[in-house]
């Protein structure tokens, strides 16, 4: 089983955590698979590594955020942590004071940021697959930057694909019309209906679809 506090700070993850589990194990606790104080403890236990590590090692502040996640086994009616899975992530908060006076940079840089060039793309073959799908490889200034997998359809094709940098983004499926000059509306729709994701995320769409010329 895996236990996760979600998104939280770090005021309130003992809470969070002792409540998660409870939750979880709500149906064992009922039918006497294990006893709730048995689970009271081993959410005290982990929490107490909890507060050694965020608190007294990475000396996080209350209002820091954290999302916490860990595996665990119930077996002869106790809980088995198993801290080789134990992921910490770490968001720290920025004090008010430090955010505004780079909001009112910012803002007073306004007409120098729209002059900034955006991102000019460009897009070339790099393969097809056993089951006749496209592969296009999407670069910025020369540098690779993502990849597209295009599948025709009767004179259409259905486009999918992600992009690292400059801003990770998903093109989610999207339909086209096969033009003379693909790469041109494959571009077009790199610019335009690009979804905003995690860097993970879009790293890891680029992985599957390399992963198909292979």
């Amino acid at each position: 089983m895996k236990l996760s506090s979600g998104y939280i700070i770090v005021g309130a993850y003992a809470d969070k955590i002792r409540r998660t589990l409870f939750a979880q194990l709500r149906d064992k606790i009922k039918s006497k698979e294990i006893d709730s104080k048995t689970v009271a403890k081993a959410a005290a236990d982990l929490n107490k590594l909890l507060y050694e590590i965020l608190v007294n090692k990475l000396k996080l502040d209350k209002g820091d955020v954290v999302r916490i996640m860990i595996e665990y086994e119930v077996s002869d009616g106790e809980i088995q942590w198993n801290l080789d899975s134990l992921k910490i992530e770490v968001f720290k908060r920025v004090p008010e004071e430090d955010v505004k006076p780079i909001i009112e940079d910012a803002i007073g840089r306004m007409e120098e940021l729209e002059e900034v060039e955006e991102a000019k793309f460009e897009v070339e073959k790099a393969g097809e697959t056993d089951l006749g799908d496209i592969v296009y490889f999407v670069k910025v200034d020369g540098e690779f930057a993502g990849a597209l997998v295009v599948t025709p359809l009767n004179g259409e094709a259905i486009v999918r694909g992600a992009i690292v940098k400059p801003n990770p983004v998903v093109i989610e499926k999207t339909r086209i019309e096969i033009e003379e000059d693909l790469e041109e509306t494959l571009i077009r729709l790199v610019e335009q209906r690009g979804k905003e994701v995690d860097e993970e995320t879009a790293e890891r769409i680029v992985d599957e679809i390399k992963e198909m010329l292979e």
